[in-house]
């Protein structure tokens, strides 16, 4: 069975994920690093300490949002 969601703004499923999921686990779906995003859940920022929770439904909303480093510095 596949859990389907809705992935900044699109609608994605995961075949590898079942109801109810963690955020841990499809952020490792999507082959994030977790020190380097953020995630809205429903429309609330998820505090990394509890990612680790299965909290995550069928037709769920997820944001995530992926820093990224790089640039130069004007001397």
């Amino acid at each position: 069975m596949s859990l389907s969601l809705i992935l900044n703004g699109q609608p994605r499923s995961f075949d590898s994920l079942n109801e109810p999921a963690s955020l841990d686990q499809l952020i490792g779906q999507l082959g994030l690093k977790a020190d380097r995003v953020a995630v809205e859940h429903n429309g609330e920022i998820s505090p990394r300490t509890t990612w680790s929770e299965p909290s995550i439904a069928a037709g769920d909303r997820i944001e995530v949002v992926h820093f990224v480093g790089g640039g130069a510095r004007e001397n």
